[in-house]
């Protein structure tokens, strides 16, 4: 999977872009007949009745079209063929027709590039999710490994080219119902912001925000702002095209949660209101918005897929991750949408969109991947909590058990270490794991109701809750498996 940093992206713990639409042309015929040829035959003779029809292209494949158009359109006049040459000339007969490849070709161009003529057919590479984190090799946005952001979208990179076309003669008076998506984006628009982000050295990327609260907040991913966090430049930019400065009040690297406040902000902020994401419902709608690839106020749809999906993320330019039990959802995200709110069918946030998962392996020198509808987005509830603590005190606060758990996948559980970093203890003395009897070698397979799979997993759902909440551990040691209950201790700031 992938998360986007703009410009610098990001990526989740399992790791994020054509078919030609027009049936093939047959070959011109020749142009002249040699003087005294036989006429030719005026019709082609009639196609069986099992013949194969030719597929439709452009508007008979839309929603709407008139099924007597498509119709007409799959069983167009054949007119009589031209008179032909004598057999023998050197012009007939007419060459086959060429027939383009379609989707069981080679893999498709990467976004923006030009498709080559002569480009032998490419295997096709399998993609899936690397890990039962879901730890599909995120991209790292034009930085690279196996973990990285989605750089929302580079300066310069992809969307140099696109043209935005608005309707200037749309009827003034007309108006959506609240309950559509038309209604939920038009209400939502004007409180997402697009993030540019400039680093000292001038190097940035673009991510998306939403208002938070009427003092000016705007709530982020912690990788779409953290190459420009300490000494670089942030602006943020209304749907209205009114942008401002902004400043990084406090980020949580482990949390991938930021925010900002914008300088000198106006009067009248209206704050997206927030769901509960807790109550949602696989299958539930879900709209996203975003700027992806620098495409401002950009609005995808889709529905839950998932939920409590363990996502671990880096942002490519160090070797900390983030950790998420997050929501799944097929709606298009890209890199730029990192940051912007998933709402639910009512126009409340339920998530922070913030990681892709991608068929690309997302290394240095390789383009950014696009949608392939597994989107992963921070649950609002979880992005509340760090937003609260990071707005009163300005560093993020994080439950832990005190044990130090390994990062492989594939374990059976999230085993803890022989050690801790720095050749400290795995198993922090006095703290709650050792107090509820937990020993380096456990094995823990879950965490209150929820499977553990591995360590990254086990963070994730401990991120999901306070300091001070009791949970209960399930272990095994020594082919035993125990039991044990224990109250959260904290830490402070990003290690």
């Amino acid at each position: 999977m992938s998360t986007e940093n703009e410009g610098n992206e990001g990526n989740a713990v399992p790791s994020a872009p054509s078919v030609p639409s027009a049936p093939p042309v047959p070959a011109a015929a020749p142009e002249g007949t040699p003087q005294g040829a036989p006429p030719a035959p005026q019709a082609p003779p009639a196609a069986p009745a099992d013949a194969p029809t030719a597929q439709v292209s452009g508007a008979a494949h839309q929603e709407g079209a008139d099924p007597s158009t498509a119709a007409h359109e799959q069983y167009p006049y054949a007119p009589p063929s031209p008179q032909q040459p004598p057999a023998g000339s050197a012009a007939w007969p007419p060459p086959p027709p060429a027939v383009p490849s379609y989707a069981d070709g080679g893999s498709p161009p990467a976004w923006g590039a030009p498709v080559p003529s002569d480009e032998q057919p490419r295997k096709r590479r399998a993609s899936g999710l690397v890990a039962a984190v879901a730890v599909a090799a995120l991209v790292a946005g034009g930085v690279g490994g196996a973990l990285g952001y989605w750089a929302a979208d580079s300066s310069g990179s992809g969307s140099s080219g696109s043209t935005t076309v608005a309707a200037s003669n749309s009827p003034k008076d007309f108006k959506r119902e609240a309950g559509t998506v038309a209604g939920v984006a038009a209400s939502a628009l004007p409180s997402v912001v697009t993030i540019d982000a400039k680093s000292g050295d001038g190097e940035g990327g673009t991510g998306t925000g939403f208002v938070y609260d009427k003092e000016g907040h705007i709530l982020t991913n912690n990788h779409v702002v953290a190459s420009a966090a300490d000494s670089g430049q942030l602006t943020a930019t209304f749907s209205n095209g009114k942008k401002y400065d902004a400043e990084v009040i406090g980020r949580a690297q482990g949390y991938d949660v930021a925010v900002l406040k914008l300088k000198d902000a106006p009067d009248g902020l209206t704050p997206l209101a927030l769901g509960d994401s807790d109550k949602v419902a696989v299958g539930d709608s879900t709209i996203a918005i975003g700027a992806p690839f620098g495409l401002s106020n950009t609005v995808t749809t889709g529905i839950i897929s998932a939920k409590n999906r363990p996502v671990a993320s880096g942002d490519g330019s160090s070797n900390k991750n983030s950790y998420m039990s997050a929501l799944q959802t097929d709606a298009s995200i890209n890199p730029g949408n990192s940051g912007g709110p998933l709402l639910d069918a009512g126009g409340a946030v339920i998530g922070i969109n913030s990681a892709i998962q991608s068929t690309s392996g997302g290394g240095v020198g390789q383009s950014q991947a696009g949608s392939i509808g597994l989107g992963f987005a921070i649950p609002v509830n979880q992005a509340k909590n760090v937003a609260e603590q990071l707005i009163k005190t300005g560093q993020p606060v994080y439950p832990v058990i005190g044990a130090t758990v390994t990062m492989e996948e594939k374990t059976g559980g999230a085993v803890i270490s022989d050690e801790g970093a720095g050749g400290t203890p795995a198993v922090t003395p006095d703290g709650p794991a050792a107090k509820a009897g937990l020993k380096a070698g456990d094995v823990i397979t879950k965490f209150n109701d929820t499977a553990v799979e591995s360590g990254p997993t086990l963070i994730g759902e401990i991120w999901t809750h306070k300091p001070g909440d009791k949970v209960t551990l399930t272990y095994t040691r020594d082919g035993r498996t125990e039991t044990a209950e224990l109250t959260l201790g904290e830490r402070k700031g990003d290690s």
